[in-house]
């Protein structure tokens, strides 16, 4: 649902790329070239990024209680 602060795996911090990696997404380029050029090179680190599903505004829109 939220990306999370570092790789599940090797611990590195991830969460900083996020904005401009589905900013740059968004606009059509390439998601493995994208990463590529943030320096996204663990397969660990890539497959975070790769499936990362938003829910946020699903999940928003019914209440707790």
């Amino acid at each position: 649902m939220i990306i999370p602060i570092s790789c599940f795996s090797c611990g590195k911090p991830i969460a900083h790329l996020w904005a401009e990696y589905k900013e740059r997404t968004a606009k059509g380029e390439e998601a493995g070239k994208v990463l590529d050029e943030l320096g996204v090179e663990r397969y660990c680190c890539r497959a975070v990024f790769l499936g990362q599903v938003d829910l946020i505004e699903e999940i928003s829109k019914f209440k707790k209680f």
